[in-house]
């Protein structure tokens, strides 16, 4: 139209190599979890390094093989020269190593055969997966995967004159088995496996140091034999109260489930466990639980969050070094407060008491936070974290 600006052309587009996008962190990025178990332990332990977690594992027990075990072959013998009325299998990988061990012996078929002749009860449904694996048919199975449901259940059918065996799983069942003895049955006891100290006990000992210095944010179990044994050890060093302190307060007990946490909560250890009684849930739940412990703070524009061995600057894992990280947490405990060197002093481990080595570890602190602002000096006074005098409305909630 006359009169009218021309529009001006829109710049040319760069041709350029796209900057890739940063790599999404992981829930459990800067948070280190401890691992006991025995069995499975690769397969937890890569659950958890997949969702960003560094992972430490030491084994609390090990596992006797089935086959060299002497008391399973009394046990399955009494079994064939003496029939069960009913069979209660608990764990999937004791039925099917009980099976496999008699196949070992020469005793196989005729193992089966006196279980197709009684009752056979799962404590769940992977026991039940294992019992029609080799055959068999089960009875009843309760749906809370809970041997309380199954002695209930015995008990108010009545058990008297029956003769029960009852594989263990690892360890002795004394409540359960009391119980039905109690109300007049005969129970044998087999032993699937049993539970044994590791041969190489260094890592459990590291594991121990570990969480008592709360260089750990979560020790798993997925056995209560493994918590027992834990606890057992530490005991035998002298220092089982530090870690029952470490654990009431500091580092997440998660428990596969409520049997497996009998041992520490005899101890009044809280612990944490999913509603599933599998690893995944098991992973899910310390994907909530962890991060939900951590409070962002607004720091100098930033959203600081400081998680076991690393910190997240807006987002960003930043990698701290041990000294930094004691630093930070001090700085944290009153955010925006103006820390003493001193103070600060006494919060490196094995610092001595020259206050340089305070401003050497600072420096490193800045460097590995890559955002100087974030810790302010007060001349003569110490350092402070430049906390925002009025949070943003992103972090209201929080």
């Amino acid at each position: 139209m006359p009169g009218s600006t021309p529009t001006p052309a829109a710049p040319a587009a760069t041709t350029g190599p796209a900057t890739p996008a940063p790599a999404p962190i992981g829930p459990l990025a800067g948070f280190t979890v401890g691992v006991t178990a025995a069995r499975r332990a690769d397969e937890l332990a890569a659950l958890l390094r997949r969702r960003g977690a560094a992972v430490m594992h030491a084994p609390a027990l090990r596992i006797v093989p089935l086959a060299d075990d002497a008391e399973l072959l009394t046990a399955t013998k009494q079994l064939l020269d003496h029939a069960p009325d009913l069979v209660i299998a608990t764990t999937a990988i004791g039925f099917r190593g009980w099976v496999e061990a008699a196949d070992g012996w020469g005793l196989g078929d005729s193992l089966l055969a006196r279980l197709r002749g009684a009752r056979l009860l799962a404590r769940g449904p992977k026991v039940r997966g294992a019992i029609r694996a080799a055959g068999l048919t089960e009875e009843w199975y309760p749906a809370s995967e809970s041997l309380a449901e199954v002695l209930d259940r015995l008990l108010e059918e009545g058990v008297d004159g029956s003769r029960i065996a009852v594989q263990l799983h690892g360890e002795p069942l004394p409540g359960f088995v009391e119980s039905l003895r109690a109300a007049g049955a005969e129970v044998v006891g087999v032993p699937v496996y049993r539970w044994m100290p590791p041969e190489d006990i260094g890592p459990v000992d590291r594991l121990l140091d570990a969480t008592v210095a709360r260089a750990l944010d979560a020790l798993t179990f997925t056995s209560a034999p493994a918590a027992a044994s834990l606890l057992d050890r530490a005991e035998r060093r002298g220092m089982r109260d530090e870690l029952v302190d470490a654990l009431r307060h500091d580092v997440l007990p998660a428990c596969v489930g409520p049997v497996t946490a009998l041992p520490l909560e005899a101890h009044d250890i809280p612990t944490s466990q999913p509603e599933r009684f599998r690893l995944g849930p098991l992973v899910q739940l310390l994907t909530h639980e962890l991060p939900g412990r951590v409070r962002p703070l607004p720091v100098a524009g930033r959203r600081l969050e400081i998680r076991g061995h690393a910190v997240l600057v807006d987002g960003e894992l930043r990698a701290v070094p041990p000294a930094g990280m004691a630093l930070l947490r001090a700085l944290a405990r009153r955010p925006g407060w103006v820390v003493a060197r001193a103070d600060l002093l006494r919060s490196l481990p094995g610092a001595g008491r020259d206050e340089h080595a305070v401003e050497t570890a600072m420096a490193r602190l800045r460097t590995a936070l890559g955002a100087p602002k974030l810790i302010q000096t007060v001349v003569k006074r110490g350092y402070r974290l430049a906390l925002d005098p009025v949070a943003d409305t992103k972090y209201a909630d929080v």
